[in-house]
């Protein structure tokens, strides 16, 4: 019997689909070219959703308010010393990107140019700069500090368009092109006819970017607990508890402290130094990752780590490593070849990764579940002025129907839930003009607003 040939995809109807960037972004960045790539439809699709996507709504993001402001980039430039910490952060980290993608241009190597910008844009630029400074963007006061975060933004959308160019040449030119038309700060007809960026070291700040690193793993160990009890980031939460392995990352934490309780939800963060009480971790080897390393005396360290201490883990978490003896060979490992975990503790969750412990006070008093109830109302009236196609500047006045709990969060939080949604007043009514039903915490209200 003759064998059948599979079915195969057509790349013109791929290119035609998903566009020619998003086919030859999935595959450079997904192998580089002298190894063999399994072409895979779904991997097209994740570029094209995720990396463009949220290139274009960061772009998107910047323009709408970019009109509202008339911002066209005339302003004299905020000197890099008087902008927020976190412009000059991500400005550091812009510089050291293009420093990295330069070189690896230059060796050939665009597989792994492609990672570095795409991480850029998804986790650093998109999923905390831009989403930390929308209020800076929101507010009404077109001052220094609002101007310095457009100056920001655009220099970094402008960037990341002339790193990415070589690889895709279509998004980034028609990105350039929106951005240029307005401010007309390059005379150059495309983005493929400026000159490459070049690398600012006076702006690349590495003591910088690993506390912002920091705010970040923090940030994410908390947020994951929160995930595993299902308490949403909306509802506030009292205190995090941070043991720390010396001064020196307590003076980092301490400068992005702010950022993590903002990205958290929380109200306060300590430091402990002695976690004897407070949490119990163990710590066991990455087989995977030991055996390659040690060979023989894989076992021999297996049952060392087994026998650790508390002592020894905080020992082994501050230094990086722990050196073993074994017949007068010395053995070295890391911390990053082993997985430490810590226990949960009576009205705390704690979690622990990259040598970072967290624990999270999950009990909730009144005052913070009114709160949350406030944000979850802030949340419904945002999504109604979307749904109602309201203006983002528009004033308005809300009726809610009366409950005790939405009344008391109301009567607590009435000047934040005012400010959040440019509401004059709140009324609690039992007759609603144009009623909305809405759902907070598996109940239904009904809920009505309108432009004043």
């Amino acid at each position: 019997m003759s064998k059948r040939l599979g079915n195969v995809i057509n790349p013109f109807d791929t290119i035609n689909t998903y566009g020619a960037d998003a086919t030859r972004w999935y595959i450079i960045s997904n192998a580089s070219p002298w190894d063999n790539l399994k072409f895979d439809l779904e991997g097209v699709q994740g570029i094209q959703r995720k990396f463009f996507g949220t290139l274009f709504n960061t772009y998107s993001f910047f323009a709408q308010y970019a009109n509202i402001d008339n911002f066209k980039h005339t302003e004299p430039a905020i000197p890099i010393d008087q902008r927020p910490e976190i412009d000059r952060w991500i400005l550091s980290l812009l510089n050291s990107l293009i420093q990295e993608v330069d070189a690896l241009y230059a060796d050939y190597e665009p597989t792994r140019a492609a990672r570095l910008i795409q991480d850029f844009v998804d986790e650093h630029l998109s999923n905390w700069y831009v989403r930390l400074c929308r209020r800076r963007f929101w507010k009404g006061e077109y001052n220094d500090d609002k101007i310095a975060a457009y100056q920001t933004l655009y220099e970094c959308l402008e960037v990341v368009c002339q790193l990415m160019c070589p690889i895709a040449p279509f998004v980034p030119d028609y990105l350039f092109q929106c951005l240029n038309s307005v401010t007309q700060r390059k005379t150059n007809a495309s983005i493929h006819l400026t000159d490459f960026p070049s690398v600012d070291n006076s702006l690349i700040n590495k003591d910088l970017e690993e506390r912002m690193e920091l705010a970040q793993d923090l940030s994410s160990l908390v947020l994951a607990l929160r995930k595993k009890t299902d308490i949403k980031v909306r509802q506030p939460l009292q205190k995090i508890l941070v043991p720390i392995l010396n001064p020196r990352q307590q003076a980092q934490i301490e400068r992005v402290k702010d950022l993590i309780l903002s990205e958290t939800n929380v109200k306060e963060l300590e430091y402990v130094s002695d976690t004897s009480g407070i949490v119990t971790k163990s710590i066991k080897p990455d087989f995977k990752v030991l055996g390659k390393k040690i060979g023989k005396h894989m076992k021999a360290v297996g049952d060392a780590l087994a026998n650790f201490e508390q002592a020894d883990i905080a020992r082994m978490e501050r230094d990086g490593y722990y050196d073993f003896d074994f017949d007068g060979t010395n053995v070295r490992v890391e911390v990053a070849d082993t997985t430490i975990t810590s226990q949960d503790i009576a009205g705390w969750l704690v979690n622990s990764d990259k040598g970072l412990t967290v624990a999270l006070d999950i009990n909730l008093t009144a005052d913070l579940l009114h709160e949350g109830l406030a944000r979850e109302l802030v949340n419904r009236i945002q999504n109604l002025r979307k749904q109602s196609d309201f203006d983002v500047t528009d004033r308005i006045s809300v009726q809610i129907e009366p409950q005790p709990d939405i009344a008391a969060a109301i009567q607590h939080f009435n000047d934040y839930i005012c400010a959040e949604t440019l509401a004059t007043q709140i009324t609690l009514a039992q007759h609603i003009d144009q009623p909305n039903t809405i759902e907070i915490n598996g109940a239904t209200l009904q809920i009505g607003i309108a432009v004043v």
